[in-house]
Protein backbone atom coordinates (compact mmCIF):
# COMPACT_ATOMS: atom_id res chain seq x y z
CA UNK A 1 0.00 0.00 0.00
CA UNK A 2 1.76 3.59 -0.71
CA UNK A 3 1.19 5.94 1.49
CA UNK A 4 1.10 9.67 0.37
CA UNK A 5 3.94 11.80 1.90
CA UNK A 6 4.17 15.15 2.81
CA UNK A 7 6.86 17.22 3.52
CA UNK A 8 6.12 19.83 6.30
CA UNK A 9 8.81 22.91 6.47
CA UNK A 10 8.54 26.49 7.62
CA UNK A 11 10.08 30.07 6.78
CA UNK A 12 10.27 32.14 9.16
CA UNK A 13 11.42 35.77 7.60
CA UNK A 14 12.97 38.18 10.03
CA UNK A 15 12.26 42.23 9.43
CA UNK A 16 12.15 42.01 5.48
CA UNK A 17 12.31 45.18 3.24
CA UNK A 18 8.64 45.09 2.28
CA UNK A 19 5.47 47.61 2.73
CA UNK A 20 4.18 46.11 5.68
CA UNK A 21 6.24 48.47 7.58
CA UNK A 22 3.74 51.36 6.82
CA UNK A 23 6.38 53.69 5.99
CA UNK A 24 4.73 56.75 3.80
CA UNK A 25 8.09 58.20 2.46
CA UNK A 26 11.55 57.01 1.46
CA UNK A 27 13.11 58.83 4.49
CA UNK A 28 10.04 58.01 6.98
CA UNK A 29 11.42 53.88 5.98
CA UNK A 30 15.40 55.09 6.16
CA UNK A 31 14.56 55.99 9.64
CA UNK A 32 13.01 52.86 10.54
CA UNK A 33 15.88 50.78 8.76
CA UNK A 34 18.26 51.96 10.88
CA UNK A 35 17.05 51.34 13.95
CA UNK A 36 15.53 47.64 12.92
CA UNK A 37 19.14 46.63 11.74
CA UNK A 38 21.01 47.70 14.67
CA UNK A 39 19.55 44.00 15.83
CA UNK A 40 20.77 42.31 12.76
CA UNK A 41 23.83 40.98 12.30
CA UNK A 42 23.91 40.81 9.02
CA UNK A 43 23.32 44.75 9.17
CA UNK A 44 20.55 44.80 6.79
CA UNK A 45 16.97 44.42 5.90
CA UNK A 46 15.96 40.88 4.43
CA UNK A 47 14.64 41.10 1.00
CA UNK A 48 11.59 39.65 -0.78
CA UNK A 49 13.27 37.73 -3.35
CA UNK A 50 15.66 35.99 -0.63
CA UNK A 51 12.70 34.41 1.19
CA UNK A 52 10.94 33.47 -1.94
CA UNK A 53 14.08 31.71 -3.24
CA UNK A 54 14.13 29.59 0.06
CA UNK A 55 10.10 29.10 -0.90
CA UNK A 56 11.12 27.77 -4.33
CA UNK A 57 13.42 25.46 -2.98
CA UNK A 58 11.61 24.12 -0.53
CA UNK A 59 8.89 23.31 -3.56
CA UNK A 60 12.05 21.39 -5.78
CA UNK A 61 12.89 18.53 -5.97
CA UNK A 62 16.12 20.11 -4.59
CA UNK A 63 14.73 19.71 -1.25
CA UNK A 64 13.33 15.92 -1.52
CA UNK A 65 14.97 15.11 1.87
CA UNK A 66 14.24 18.30 3.84
CA UNK A 67 11.06 17.16 6.73
CA UNK A 68 10.03 19.24 9.14
CA UNK A 69 12.91 21.95 8.85
CA UNK A 70 12.51 25.65 10.35
CA UNK A 71 14.72 27.86 8.37
CA UNK A 72 14.82 31.16 9.99
CA UNK A 73 15.63 34.02 7.81
CA UNK A 74 16.72 36.90 10.06
CA UNK A 75 20.07 37.98 9.06
CA UNK A 76 21.27 36.19 11.97
CA UNK A 77 18.88 37.85 14.71
CA UNK A 78 17.71 35.24 16.29
CA UNK A 79 20.93 32.95 16.12
CA UNK A 80 23.63 35.13 16.57
CA UNK A 81 22.24 38.22 18.09
CA UNK A 82 25.44 39.78 19.76
CA UNK A 83 27.07 39.35 16.47
CA UNK A 84 24.50 42.30 15.35
CA UNK A 85 25.45 46.71 15.19
CA UNK A 86 24.35 47.45 18.72
CA UNK A 87 26.92 44.69 20.36
CA UNK A 88 29.67 45.75 18.53
CA UNK A 89 32.59 47.86 20.23
CA UNK A 90 33.26 51.00 18.12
Amino acid sequence: MNVPVFRVNTISPGATRTPIWGQKTAEGFAQLEAVLTRGIPLNRLGEPEEIANVALFLASDESAYVQGAEISMDGGAGSSPFGAPIYRRQ
